[in-house]
């Protein structure tokens, strides 16, 4: 799953000289930290197995389904800025483990919701779950780029955020077998059974759900202590000391590679968990793939370890080539894809939909970093503008709903379709920088 990156303090002493102990235990901190990156991921991504259950089990239209995402993803707009007001009062360390608390709770709270069958209650869930995540982005990924030297902040993110990737690549398989297996009845089919058998089959229908987000609620516990215990490098800097005062948003806003770049992250971010989202669905249809669930959850793991595999090989490339250049041939191949989905079916169909994965891979590291690209006192605040575009991932996927339940769900593949034709022409002109960079004002 695509990760939000937050500002990224700049170290102004040596930390060699200067008696900063973020080397003390640097592999072991680090370790830390991908833990926690791994785990954002798991949890993230099991949203695209959450969507095609509870559509089972409250027999939902898509848009109604899809609700899930826009309330995961809208807690990234909504509490961004809390969360980076959170994590400036507490510091770093502290405001990781008050993320990882604040998510365990979120995912505790699906025992009730699950108890109660109330999709609502869900919702909620998944709002309180998010804004733990959101406080854990803000926190963890500068805490990352801190510790150690600067030239290197990119790799060390790299590196955990493949550790995100690799969360999301194991998150449908788990969840497929935990979930999905979990056979779930139409209410005609329920009303059939007798008393003595509908309580039994609740029972078991809600306990798919409750034991899989349980057990993340103890583990999410268990790290929170463990972060809290864990000897981690005290790093005193905030995400606001690399920001001015006198700056507001709107200033970052009216640059123009920054306004395109806010565009470029809500559209990939919407369309990349768009095509998650449905994919289960989309490959139970009888012309696609006519999957069972789990057999489509796997599907769903080989899209998001694409991207995992894809990051790798992206980071040699961007090595060689322009970020820019390669960042609309990636997006102009998904293109492709897209439309291939679209006019096909059966194998051709069911791959071309997977294959996409592997060229998500770098846009959003690339559309990011080309977003905050010579930005100077203003690179808080146009970073804190990309993360809040993360609402993509919120309202793109409904909104396909809405088309799906209007013109079929294959058709309504022109929404993600969109979003990479849009990608194209960010890697080709939006994303270059135009007049006095401000860095040089």
């Amino acid at each position: 799953m695509a990760t939000g990156s937050t500002p990224l303090p700049n170290s102004s002493s040596n930390p060699a000289t200067s008696g900063d102990t973020r080397y003390t235990f640097f592999p072991l901190a680090l370790g830390v930290m991908s833990t926690i990156f791994f785990m954002w991921g798991f949890i993230t991504c099991l949203n695209d197995i959450l969507i095609p259950h509870l559509k089972a089990v409250f027999e939902l239209n898509y848009a109604q389904a899809l609700l899930i995402q826009f309330t995961f993803f809208g807690a990234y707009f909504i509490m961004s800025l809390p969360a980076g007001k959170l994590v400036a009062a507490l510091g770093y360390k502290k405001g990781i483990v008050a993320g990882l608390i604040i998510t365990g709770i979120g995912a505790a709270l699906f025992w009730p919701a699950a108890s109660m069958r109330v999709y609502e209650f869900f919702l909620g869930a998944l709002f309180i779950l998010a804004t733990g995540i959101t406080v854990l982005q803000v926190a963890a990924n500068p805490y990352v780029a801190l510790l150690g030297p600067e030239k290197t902040a990119s790799s060390r993110l790299t590196l955990a955020q493949a550790l995100n990737s690799f969360g999301t690549f194991l998150a449908p398989f788990f969840g497929g077998i935990l979930i999905l297996s979990n056979e779930v009845k139409s209410s005609a089919d329920v009303a059939k059974l007798s008393a003595a058998e509908q309580v039994t089959y609740r029972a078991h229908e809600a306990g798919s759900v409750q034991g899989p987000y349980i057990g993340l609620a103890v583990v999410l516990v268990l790290l929170a202590i463990g972060v809290y215990l864990f000897n981690l490098p005290k790093l005193e800097e905030t995400t606001e000391k690399a920001d001015s005062d006198h700056h507001s948003l709107m200033d970052a806003l009216k640059t123009p590679h920054v306004f395109f770049g806010v565009l470029g992250i809500f559209f990939y971010v919407g369309g990349e968990v768009s095509i998650g989202s449905f994919m289960i669905n989309y490959l139970q249809l009888p012309e696609i793939g006519n999957m069972t669930g789990p057999v489509a959850a796997n599907h769903v793991a080989f899209y998001w370890g694409g991207a995992m595999v894809g990051r790798f090989i992206g980071s040699a490339l961007l090595a060689k080539f322009s970020p820019r250049k390669l960042l609309a041939v990636f997006a102009a191949i998904n293109v492709l894809l897209v439309i291939t989905t679209m006019v096909t079916t059966g194998f051709v169909a069911t791959y071309s939909i997977v294959a996409i994965g592997l060229f998500n891979s770098i846009m959003f590291p690339t559309i990011f970093s080309l977003g905050i690209e010579r930005m100077g006192p203003l690179t808080g605040k146009a970073s804190s503008l990309l993360i809040m575009a993360i609402v993509g991932g919120a309202l793109l996927p409904w909104i396909q709903g809405v088309v799906a339940d209007a013109i079929g769900l294959q058709h309504a593949f022109f929404i993600p379709l969109i979003c990479y034709v849009y990608i194209v022409f960010y890697g080709i002109s939006g994303s270059k920088v135009r007049g006095t960079p401000v860095a040089a004002r």
